[in-house]
């Protein structure tokens, strides 16, 4: 990995330089537009308005427009901005770490120390640790102040980057003012369906469906042309049609209940005769599967 910020991590008088790396990265297959008649490659570049020309990235700046006047901002502009210059990392506080919506989480970064010594950083991680706590922080990436959470990862700090509150939309749907009387017996097989789901995470045993199928579709089409056969290459199973059949909620409770609970009975036959359950083709890992469901309709 290669750090994309460098700078230092601040509280009271404390200084903890750091490298920061992405913490994740993206596994879509790249696909780009082309012509479908000639499969020739569309490209888009950008062309100013006024005198038509091709205008390269390095002769483009930003401007702001009210309406009634533009205001055009250089990167000397942007530059010259406070915020822009600080290299630092303030924490603002420590607050419980439950306090911390995840719906505010965005980026996530990874912070190395960048010192002789370690020690203030781990002094640092064990604190967040003992305390159950999770600083708040803010500093300058990229042109934009952000404001972040700084949480423990294993022995790694991890920098993840907050929405503003003010960019976190209000659910508000009048379906759930509505009075909805819910049964005792509903609110036991309900919980029994939980139970009968109930497991460790893991990431790593689920898989994106979607672009393994898209590179499947990819290697059948190199191999055998546009002629192929998509139902053999997927295999498509027909089991579940008519998912959107209406059935009693209570009925539909009870089934999945019986479902769950048949499906993991049949797991752990596999695995004690030493076979594995829902393996992927080819050597490919393990998928997690669903049991289809119908559509329930509440009385």
């Amino acid at each position: 990995m290669r750090s994309i910020w460098k700078g230092a991590l601040t509280f009271g008088l404390v200084n903890v330089p750091v490298k920061v790396y992405s913490a994740t990265e993206d596994h879509d297959v790249s696909l780009h537009q082309v012509h479908n008649k000639d499969g020739g490659r569309i490209r888009y570049q950008r062309v100013c308005e006024i005198d038509g020309e091709v205008v390269p990235y390095s002769d483009i700046d930003r401007a702001y427009d009210d309406g009634a006047q533009t205001v055009i901002l250089t990167k000397d502009d942007f530059d010259a901005l406070p915020a822009e210059k600080s290299r630092e990392i303030d924490v603002v506080e420590f607050v419980p770490s439950e306090q911390v919506d995840p719906l505010l989480f965005d980026k996530a970064y990874y912070l190395e120390p960048d010192s002789a010594s370690p020690k203030a950083y781990v002094l640092l991680r064990r604190t967040l640790e003992q305390t159950d706590r999770t600083a708040i922080v803010r500093f300058s990436l990229r042109q934009k102040t952000r404001l972040a959470a700084l949480r423990v990862r294993g022995d790694v700090l991890v920098l993840q980057t907050l929405l503003w509150s003010d960019e976190v939309r209000e659910a508000a749907f009048p379906s759930l003012e509505e009075d909805v009387k819910i049964s005792g017996k509903e609110l036991e097989l309900s919980a029994a369906l939980v139970d009968s789901f109930a497991s460790d995470f893991d990431p790593t045993e689920f898989t994106d469906d979607y672009q393994e199928e898209l590179r499947t579709l990819i290697k059948a089409k190199i191999e055998q042309g546009d002629a192929i056969d998509t139902a053999e290459t997927f295999a498509t199973d027909d089991e579940g049609e008519g998912g959107g059949e209406v059935i009693d909620l209570m009925e539909a409770l009870r089934a999945s209940v019986e479902r769950s609970r048949a499906a993991r009975s049949g797991k752990k036959d596999d695995t004690e005769s030493g076979t594995t359950s829902g393996s992927a083709k080819s050597g490919g890992s393990a998928k997690k599967k669903t049991p289809r469901k119908k559509t329930a309709k509440a009385s």
